[in-house]
């Protein structure tokens, strides 16, 4: 972390350890650089100095970067707290894996495929190119990203459109357990509330409007104080936005909610909690500035990332009594 011994918030024996960062740019013993620490699911490349740590996030679509790692800590009281959609407000990943399976499958032709427990890390919690361009690569490299894209929308818009008809899939999108007291919570406290997910608006979109209808908690637009999503995707005939190549495990969405949908100035980052269930989101909030609060039932113990949150607890409950 800046300005301290960043060695000292690892694991060794929970993340990758490394000699040379995988852009060649960094070696462990060369130009002040102490250690090199990777997280399981490869994202991200933590390289330790004796006053700094810097984070490079890895891309499979070509565009990576680097960021400072800032200090993270709670100062009470919270201000504001920043919410995951997909596996901590709302259950909803293995939908979404569902999709992408259906995807593969629609690029092989293979109505009998289905994808390994070894893909799972991989297909939830990055941005959907980046989900496809894993199985693009692994199952059928004679394909494009840009093919699988078109199934992946064919699919999503009839499922979605079946969801919200009453005639989709059971289940799809469950309120996490103790949603609503939460949420409820949070509000009698008058601490600012913000949603932020990676997903697109028109697969996130239908996932908040369920939970709210399940709850009966009316419209989310007017309960949360902002809601974030990876925006609308960027294809022929449409008109995109940012959010493919700028999402979790990066810190924009993160430090957009907060700063420009919430009104948190930086300097006042400690009083903002963020809460995730995947690796790719811890890291987004501790590369936004925030302190991060993970939530299990997760990816976060398989990618490698619980020694980067500052607790780590079972349920929501839980969050409440520490903050």
């Amino acid at each position: 972390m800046v300005g301290s011994n960043a060695n000292k918030i690892f694991d060794p024996a929970e993340m990758v350890v490394l000699e040379n960062c995988s852009d060649g740019l960094y070696k462990v013993g060369k130009n002040g650089v102490e250690a090199i620490y990777m997280t399981r699911d490869t994202k991200v490349e933590f390289i330790a100095f004796d006053d700094r740590l810097i984070a490079y996030v890895k891309s499979a679509m070509g565009y990576p970067a680097y960021y400072p790692v800032y200090e993270t800590r709670i100062e009470k009281p919270v201000k504001a707290v920043l919410m995951d959609l997909d596996g901590t407000s709302v259950k909803s990943e293995s939908f979404w894996i569902w999709i992408i399976e259906k995807t593969t499958t629609s690029l092989l032709d293979d109505s009998g495929f289905t994808l390994e427990d070894a893909d799972l890390p991989y297909v939830s919690g990055h941005s959907v190119s980046e989900h496809l361009e894993y199985c693009v690569r692994k199952y059928c490299p004679d394909k494009t990203v840009e093919e699988a894209r078109d199934y992946y929308f064919q699919h999503t818009h009839h499922e979605m459109n079946e969801i919200m008809s009453d005639r989709g899939r059971v289940n799809a999108f469950t309120p996490a357990e103790g949603l609503k007291d939460f949420l409820m919570e949070l509000k009698a406290r008058e601490i600012k509330i913000g949603l932020v997910t990676s997903g697109l608006y028109e697969k996130a979109w239908p996932e908040i409007l369920s939970a709210f209808k399940t709850l009966d908690m009316g419209d989310p637009e007017d309960f949360y104080d902002a809601i974030i999503t990876a925006g609308f995707p960027l294809r022929k005939g449409h008109v995109g936005t940012l959010g493919e190549l700028s999402p979790k495990p990066h810190p924009w969405l993160y430090a957009e909610v907060a700063r420009v949908g919430l009104g948190m100035p930086f300097e006042q980052r400690h009083s903002v909690i963020g809460m995730e269930d995947s690796g790719a989101g811890v890291c987004s909030v501790i590369l936004a500035g925030y302190a991060c609060i993970g939530i299990a039932d997760g990816n976060i113990v398989e990618s490698g990332t619980k020694s980067l949150c500052n607790a780590y607890v079972d349920n929501l409950k839980s969050v409440l009594e520490l903050i």
